[in-house]
């Protein structure tokens, strides 16, 4: 059941953030982990994230389902509008009982995109708790412009550069955004966000989808790919892919690594060294 539009929009527009929505049963979303980590399964870590990076969409067809899915798109659209384009996914695993975390940030301090019409969709395909690490949203932030951020390149951190926000947090505020398996929450990019070490005894698994309005574009000029997932693109600023039809086709494969070299570039700009991090 699709929530109230009005009600997600004028939230978002107030604390830059919502939660919770429901994009699928729980038995479905154990479904989506199940193809997950079967084919997680079949790779080295490192193998998988190579390919994988920024955007399993590309060739995962079940990933790409769920970025197509009208219970997602739907209050996606009440934000961005009706034209939505999937400029990326990434999957946030965080492994039993791990010290990996996400530092205070925000997201589009490095991706190279000329504005704000962006919303992420994160959807958890296992449970999000308190104890497990879910993210945590300062609410209102989204309203400042990108503050200062340092690298830290810090192993447990899950970020690309460990990068962190550089002026004072009010933690205190922070809201826990508790996700069962199956709900979402939306997010803006220039929100304050973060998350804690998963201290439970289940994997932590969630899939960031990265919505933007056809409109946006790439600062360096670089095209890009990108999916078409509602409305029409009038602007061709990225080059459309079609879905994957298969796990993994070779073809689909290619185009990932040559997505992730160019978005590597764009991430880790003017940074002294590069990691292997999901985002």
């Amino acid at each position: 059941m699709i929530a109230n539009l009005s009600e997600v929009a004028a939230a978002y527009a107030t604390d830059g953030y919502y939660f919770p929505l429901q994009a699928m049963s729980g038995q479905v979303a154990r479904d989506y982990r199940a193809n997950l980590e079967s084919v997680q399964s079949q790779y080295s870590d490192d193998e998988f994230k190579a390919i994988c990076f920024g955007h399993a969409d590309f060739v995962l067809p079940f990933v790409d389902e769920i970025t197509r899915l009208p219970s997602v798109l739907e209050p996606v659209k009440a934000v961005l509008g009706p034209d939505l384009l999937v400029w990326g996914t990434n999957l946030f695993i965080k492994e039993a009982n791990s010290p990996e975390f996400v530092s205070w940030h925000q997201d589009l301090t490095y991706w190279g995109l000329d504005d704000v019409a962006e919303v992420t969709a994160w959807v958890a395909l296992s449970p999000a708790t308190c104890e497990s690490g879910c993210m945590q949203f300062i609410p209102g932030t989204h309203n400042r412009e990108i503050v200062s951020h340092r690298d830290t390149f810090d192993a447990a951190n899950l970020l690309t550069r460990g990068q962190e926000i550089a002026v004072q947090i009010d933690a205190d505020r922070a809201v826990d955004i508790v996700l069962e398996p199956g709900e979402f929450s939306l997010h803006h990019g220039r929100i304050f966000h973060a998350s804690r070490p998963n201290r439970s005894r289940d994997r932590r698994i969630g899939l960031a989808i990265r919505y933007i309005s056809p409109a946006m574009k790439n600062v360096s000029g670089h095209k890009g790919y990108a999916h078409l997932v509602a409305g029409e693109d009038r602007f061709g600023h990225f080059e459309l892919l079609p879905p994957p039809k298969q796990v993994m086709a070779p073809a689909d494969v290619q185009i990932a690594r040559l997505a992730r070299a160019a978005q590597e570039d764009v991430l880790y700009a003017g940074a002294s060294q590069k990691g292997q991090r999901t985002t």
